[in-house]
């Protein structure tokens, strides 16, 4: 598994990392047994960079994360978030409440100090005021966290990120169905030495090519309740797109696939072949499913003139049907 550096950290994480919302059963039920063999799955394929947070099954995937990272694999780097818990959002925010939240995670995570605190999209106002980052300084200062980013949900929200030099990371939706990053954000945070993350790289599993008008989801999943951000931002579940003109659109880019390549392979291969990324971070519901996308790195990069056709297709074709702000 190749690896690469997350900004000016000098940490070295594996390209396809493990996203782990999956494990707080915000996507179905997930019993121990399952979400331990995801996570043990994950070390075998060499996956070092691990994502979660604190509002993920309400600890339950931070719990499971740290237990079995713990044991088998101590020198991980584990990303997790603040910012979303109930009391914290979306105006009880302060330096104490974080230092609690971090101090909780650490308990969960088994780790003395976390590698990567994320602001957990959070209001835009509270970023732009800037005293959160003042108060992620102090905690990193007294040791509790070694870096900090923030998970964002629009590109403005990223910029006024942008304006803190010592921001180490920017976890961002980046896909096949929001490619305007491209144009708008990679090269200036490469620039900065910020390290690009890139959480629903399969839009919500849409881009596996698996879904058609008869798949439903779990009463718990995210993907039945928030279909039409009903319970938080409507960019987070299926990259903003309405579920059954995400399938028409699906069926489009599948002419523009490689015939070696399936659709989930075609998806996060794209993503991989913008330096700026430093790792995607799939989540994933089985042991086998964590090899299947563990084994992106294996596959060659699709070469430019795919990628400018498929930002040619983005612009006409899929943006105007986003239901956010990109």
């Amino acid at each position: 598994m190749p690896s690469r550096v997350l900004g000016a950290s000098g940490l070295a994480v594996s390209e396809v990392g493990l996203g782990c919302w999956q494990l707080g059963g915000d996507f179905g039920p997930i019993d121990e047994p399952t979400a331990k063999a995801i996570l043990e799955q994950a070390v075998a394929d060499g996956i070092t960079f691990f994502d979660t947070a604190d509002v993920y099954g309400a600890g339950q995937s931070e719990s499971y994360v740290g237990e079995v990272l713990a044991a088998i694999a101590p020198s991980a780097v584990i990303a997790t978030k603040y910012g979303r818990g109930e009391g914290t959002y979306p105006d009880g925010y302060s330096l104490q409440n974080l230092r609690d939240s971090v101090k909780r995670a650490q308990d969960r995570l088994q780790r003395d100090s976390l590698d990567l605190l994320q602001l957990h999209c959070i209001p835009e106002q509270i970023l732009s005021e800037g005293a959160i980052f003042d108060w992620l300084r102090e905690v990193q200062q007294e040791g509790h966290i070694q870096h900090f980013g923030a998970s964002v949900e629009t590109l403005r929200e990223a910029h006024i990120c942008l304006q803190h030099a010592d921001l180490t990371s920017l976890q961002i939706i980046f896909n096949l169905m929001r490619q305007r990053p491209v144009t708008e954000l990679l090269e200036q945070a490469a620039a900065q030495r910020v390290g690009i993350i890139v959480r629903l790289p399969l839009a919500s599993g849409m881009l596996t090519g698996k879904f058609d008008q008869h798949t439903r989801f779990a009463d718990s999943d995210h993907r039945n309740f928030n279909k039409d951000g009903d319970a938080f931002s409507v960019g987070e579940t299926f990259s903003g797109i309405e579920f059954n003109k995400g399938l028409a659109l699906v069926k489009q880019l599948e002419d523009f696939k490689p015939a070696s390549l399936n659709m989930a392979q075609f998806a996060m291969r794209w993503i991989l072949d913008h330096p700026a990324v430093s790792a995607i971070i799939p989540g994933a519901s089985s042991a086998r499913q964590v090899t299947q996308n563990a084994a992106i790195a294996g596959v060659p990069p699709l070469d430019e003139e795919l990628h400018n056709a498929l930002f040619a297709f983005y612009i006409k074709d899929i943006e105007p049907l986003i239901r956010c702000e990109v």
